[in-house]
């Protein structure tokens, strides 16, 4: 059942969108609150508050249409819903109940980590955790090489041999490297520990700047090698890494406050309580 009414808002929600017709009173004299009434369906109230609330969970591809598009949707899909909730008669049932109460006890909660979150971001605490995570750590070298990359060893230690006797490396590898980055001259750009394959990066981080390897075998075939330059890494400044360390702190605080809520709560599961787990898919039981 409620599967069928939420299909039913959601096609309301775009009937309403494409009709576009709902005639909006601006004769309001005082700036717009939460609490100011844009209708009255048999004498209850839908406050501005409601519409804001109702917008703002609505899927992505409806954010992005027309403000005004929206005001009319939201606001004839909030009298629909009023008209047939109105309508209701007798005790609502637990499937609805139980839902409202979940759905309370959620935003709630999430009130609560809202405060903690406002005052967890300090200029003390972010120093603090930047410099628990470079602080100490020294700068990571980094490599720029170019790369031949054929078939057999063969073909490597004679393309050796050519680079050896004077070939340019960047024209042989346009030439006669199978790799992806043959018609670039080889060039791999800048690298770091751990982004090649071991043999790959043993062999570079052994070679002098400029010099060139022997054949070097990986699963993709064999290589040879040119280191063109090396460097270390630049350190990121606390600048360049604020909002990750601010997302840290945000959610260690979460955690933390999520934590200490669980434990000063007094929590009882009644022990002769034996249920099979599979019990939660029987939502005829809140019928």
């Amino acid at each position: 059942m409620q599967k069928h009414l939420r299909i039913m808002a959601s096609a309301a929600f775009v009937v309403s969108i494409a009709a576009q017709g709902w005639a909006q009173d601006q004769t309001e004299a005082e700036a717009p609150t939460v609490d100011t009434v844009v209708a009255t369906v048999n004498g209850v109230e839908i406050t501005l508050g409601h519409m804001i609330a109702a917008r703002a969970t609505l899927p992505q591809q409806y954010q992005q249409l027309e403000d005004s598009v929206l005001y009319d949707g939201i606001l004839e899909q909030l009298v629909q819903q009023s008209a047939l909730a109105q309508m209701f008669e007798g005790d609502l049932p637990a499937r609805v109940t139980k839902s409202l109460e979940n759905e309370r006890r959620s935003l709630t909660a999430a009130e609560v980590i809202e405060s903690v979150l406002a005052d967890a971001v300090t200029d003390d605490e972010l120093q603090a955790l930047y410099d628990r995570q470079y602080g100490d750590i020294d700068p990571a070298e980094e490599y720029n090489a170019s790369h031949i990359l054929v078939e057999t060893e063969e073909e490597a230690q004679a393309i050796k041999e050519e680079i050896d006797g004077g070939a340019d490396f960047g024209t042989t590898a346009r030439e006669k490297s199978t790799g992806p980055s043959g018609p670039n001259g080889g060039d791999l750009g800048w690298f770091g520990a751990g982004m090649m394959v071991p043999s790959f990066e043993a062999a570079t981080i052994a070679l002098a700047v400029g010099e060139v390897s022997s054949p070097v075998q990986t699963q993709f075939g064999w290589h040879v090698i040119k280191l063109n330059e090396t460097r270390s890494a630049e350190i990121p400044t606390l600048d360049d890494v604020r909002e990750e360390l601010s997302n840290e702190i945000r959610q260690g605080a979460a955690q933390a406050a999520i934590e200490d809520a669980t434990d000063k709560a007094e929590v009882k599961v009644p022990a002769e309580l034996d249920l099979d787990p599979a019990i939660l898919k029987q939502t005829e039981l809140l019928e």
